[in-house]
C-alpha cells in the first residue's frame, strides 16, 4: 500500500508548503511507498517531488472549471479516478483546498481511499466547498492545519473538526546545515564584519508586508545609518519593491537576491529576522529563525502569539512607524538574550516530537 501526495503546484513560489509536506511524508513507516502528484508546473522546482512523481500539467481554470474547462471537469475528474483505481494508494495528502476541490468528489467512488487535506493558510470557503467536505464520512477525510489559530478559524466556518498539525522541523537536522555567520554573509556578498544586519525570507507578494518593511527601514536609517536590509524571495511584487527601493534610494542599503536554494542555511547572516506579514498560516520562517538563534521581529498576528507567547517581539501590521521604532529598539537591547528566550517558549525539540507523532497518526494506512 502507498500514501499519495497531491500537491497543487510545482512552482518555486510554493517551496514553503512543498517544505511543510516534506517534513509530514518523512514521518510515515519505512516499508510505506510514496509517490507525488504535481496538478500544476514542473517536479524541477518542486522539493516535494517525493518518489514517482506524476506532472498533470493542469492550468487553474481547467482545475477549477472556469469557462469552458466547466464541461470538461468530469473528464478530468474520470482520469483522476483511473489512475487512483489503477494504483495501490490508500491515503492521499491533499494540499489545501484548491486540490480538496479536484480530488474529494473522486473519493466518493473510491471508498477505499482515505484523504488528509492540509490547510497551509487562511481561505475563501464557499456553500460548495462546505457541501463537497460535508459529503465524505470523517472515516475517509480527515481535515488538518498547520497551526492551531488557523484550524480554530477553518473549524469555526466549516462546523467540522479540524486537526492541528502545527508544522515544525527536526532541529538537529536544521542546524546542522546553517553556516557560520562569516560563511552566510559571504554567501549573501555582505559584510563579514559587526555591520548589523536586519533579515527577511518568503514569497514577494503582497500579504508578506515587504513594503512596509522597506518603507520603515528607510526612517530606522535615520538613526542607524549602517544598517542592511535582505530579503530572499521572488514573487510578482518584485518590480514594485525594487522601485521603492529606488526611489528611496536604498540601493546599496537593500539587498534583493531572489530564490536561493540554501535559504534555510544562511540566518546566522542576520542580526534579527523581520516577518512582517499582514497574515499567516504558520509562519515556518520564525521556527527556522529561532532554531538558528537569530531573534525575531514578527507582525501582532495570532499565529505568531501561538508560537512564541511573550517572548515575541510584535509590531503592528502595516505601520511602517511602529516597525521603524521597532527596528531601531533593537539594536538597543541584548539580542542573545531574547533569541534564547524565544527558543525557550517555542520549544523546538518539543514541537517535533509532536508534529511527528500527528503526521504519523494522521497517515498510517492502518487507520
Amino acid at each position: 500500500m502507498s500514501i499519495l501526495n497531491v500537491m497543487w503546484s510545482g512552482d518555486s513560489a510554493f517551496a514553503s508548503v512543498h517544505k511543510v509536506h516534506l517534513q509530514i511524508l518523512a514521518q510515515v513507516e519505512p516499508a510505506t511507498t510514496i509517490n507525488t502528484w504535481l496538478l500544476q508546473g514542473s517536479a524541477r522546482g518542486c522539493v516535494a517531488k517525493i518518489g514517482e512523481t506524476r506532472e498533470w500539467h493542469l492550468s487553474s481554470n481547467q482545475l477549477k472549471g472556469k469557462r469552458f474547462w466547466k464541461l470538461l471537469t468530469l473528464w478530468i475528474q474520470a482520469r483522476f479516478y483511473h489512475a487512483l483505481n489503477q494504483s495501490d494508494v490508500r491515503v492521499l495528502l491533499l494540499d489545501g483546498l484548491g486540490t480538496a476541490r479536484a480530488l474529494l468528489p473522486v473519493l466518493k467512488k473510491l471508498p477505499q481511499l482515505r484523504a488528509v487535506v492540509l490547510f497551509h493558510g487562511a481561505t475563501r470557503i464557499s456553500a460548495a466547498d462546505r457541501k463537497s467536505l460535508s459529503r465524505l464520512p470523517a472515516s475517509q477525510l480527515t481535515l488538518a492545519a498547520v497551526s492551531q489559530t488557523l484550524a480554530n478559524a477553518l473549524e469555526a466556518d466549516l462546523q467540522i473538526p479540524v486537526i492541528t498539525l502545527r508544522s515544525a522541523l527536526d532541529p538537529l537536522g536544521f542546524r546542522s546545515r546553517l553556516l557560520s555567520r562569516e560563511q552566510a554573509r559571504a554567501r549573501l556578498q555582505l559584510p563579514v564584519d559587526s555591520t548589523p544586519v536586519v533579515g527577511a525570507v518568503g514569497r514577494l507578494v503582497g500579504k508578506k508586508g515587504f513594503a512596509c518593511l522597506i518603507e520603515a527601514f528607510a526612517e530606522a536609517l535615520i538613526q542607524r545609518p549602517q544598517l542592511r536590509l535582505v530579503i530572499i524571495g521572488e514573487g510578482q511584487a518584485r518590480a514594485a519593491l525594487e522601485a521603492q527601493v529606488n526611489q528611496l534610494g536604498l540601493r546599496d542599503k537593500v539587498l534583493l537576491p531572489g530564490n536561493l536554494d540554501d535559504a534555510a542555511t544562511l540566518y546566522r547572516a542576520f542580526d534579527w529576522v523581520a516577518i512582517p506579514s499582514l497574515e499567516e498560516g504558520l509562519g515556518l520562517i520564525l521556527q527556522e529563525a529561532v532554531m538558528a538563534g537569530v531573534p525575531v521581529l514578527a507582525s501582532e498576528l495570532a499565529v505568531f502569539r501561538e508560537q512564541l507567547a511573550e517572548a515575541g517581539c510584535y509590531v503592528a501590521t502595516e505601520d511602517a512607524t511602529a516597525w521603524s521604532e521597532a527596528l531601531i529598539q533593537a539594536f538597543s537591547v541584548a539580542s542573545v538574550s531574547v533569541a534564547a528566550a524565544q527558543s525557550t517558549v517555542l520549544s523546538p525539540d518539543d514541537a517535533w516530537l509532536d508534529f511527528s507523532q500527528v503526521a504519523r497518526r494522521l497517515l498510517s494506512c492502518s487507520e
